[in-house]
């Protein structure tokens, strides 16, 4: 009688939401793992795909403002622009950011592909045309791309894509300030924290300047 007493008032576990996931920072791409990706979505002939993942990495933008570009953003004239301006959920603060050639190539090629309008939502999903995918679609995809070149898609994420010109540029160049306002951050702790900069970093930087 007390077992089924004891039964009755137990309350049940929930399973954590991150439950066989890995936690952490995500990592960024390596370029070969980037044109990896690129190739196979072009002899796949997933041209939306090619589209948002090249777009991912120039924005450098989150999940939620990649989900939330529509055409007018990137391509006002009819045609993919040098550069774009889009103004961040999280902070409502506009961050500007460039296209490469092959990005403005495969966006215009997907405008074309789609009959995109000015007003549409450049990536839209299962919900209608005038309803964007969702950052968990988005999410999805960045699994699926990283998984068919042999990645494990629990280490990587959509703050791969935006991780992954970031550090690039930041290894090149040492020049946080200039990765402060491309990734839209409004503190270089947070800069130096979302590149994972270490003192050692620092100083092999510090060393290469002379007064």
């Amino acid at each position: 009688m007390q077992d089924q007493l004891n039964a009755a008032v137990t309350p049940h576990r929930r399973l954590p939401w991150n439950k066989g996931k890995l936690i952490g920072a995500k990592p960024p791409l390596r370029p070969k793992h980037v044109w990896s990706i690129r190739t196979k979505l072009q002899m796949e002939s997933r041209i939306r795909d090619l589209a948002m993942f090249n777009l991912a990495i120039d924005s450098k933008l989150r999940g939620c403002d990649v989900v939330a570009i529509r055409v007018e953003d990137v391509a006002a004239g009819g045609y993919t622009a040098d550069r774009a301006t889009v103004r961040q959920k999280k902070t409502g603060r506009p961050v500007r950011f460039e296209l490469s050639e092959q990005t403005r190539q495969a966006v215009d090629d997907y405008l074309k592909t789609a009959g995109k309008r000015s007003g549409d939502f450049l990536f839209t999903g299962h919900r209608g045309p005038n309803r964007s995918i969702t950052t968990r679609q988005y999410a999805r995809l960045v699994s699926e791309w990283v998984g068919s070149i042999g990645l494990d898609p629990r280490l990587f994420g959509t703050h791969s894509l935006r991780r992954t010109k970031a550090t690039l540029i930041y290894r090149r160049t040492g020049n946080l300030r200039a990765v402060q306002l491309l990734l839209g951050h409004t503190k270089i702790e947070s800069t130096v924290r979302y590149l994972g900069i270490e003192v050692d970093d620092a100083l092999a930087i510090a060393e290469q300047v002379d007064v």
